[in-house]
């Protein structure tokens, strides 16, 4: 069986983010998504992010949902294909509204930045070099 990664995250405005997500590239699964969810699509088949409503979030974890622009539980990171689709994906995201809370790391085998999103959700952007 194919293994499959769906990270739940709850957002303020589905619509706001929905439109955020959608400047970076990312798709949605009408058949997964209604008023108070949306399926983004990261990887086909593999991996998703169902951005929720925080009132319906809530109902599904039982307990105060997290700010996240006040504490944050996670960092998601994603592997890009190279630099320079981490520079892009980075500048699409500042350009939607997120921010940069460091600036790009480069280690030469590796190339990092994070942004957050509209939420205060962090995403860590990374490119390794084929042979690290």
């Amino acid at each position: 069986m194919q293994k499959q990664i769906i990270i739940n995250l709850p957002v303020k405005d589905l619509a706001k983010s929905k439109a955020f997500f959608s400047s970076l590239g990312f798709g949605y699964d009408p058949q997964f998504s209604n008023e108070r969810a949306a399926m983004m699509i990261i990887a086909e088949g593999s991996i998703h992010v169902m951005l929720t409503t925080e009132s319906f979030f809530g109902t599904l974890i039982g307990k105060p949902v997290v700010q996240a622009k006040q504490a944050n539980e996670a960092v998601l990171c994603l592997m890009c294909d190279s630099r320079e689709e981490v520079d892009s994906l980075i500048a699409k995201a500042v350009a939607a509204g997120g921010r940069t809370p460091h600036p790009p790391e480069d280690q030469g085998f590796m190339y990092d930045q994070g942004f957050e999103d509209l939420d205060g959700h962090l995403w860590n952007l990374v490119w390794m070099a084929p042979k690290a």
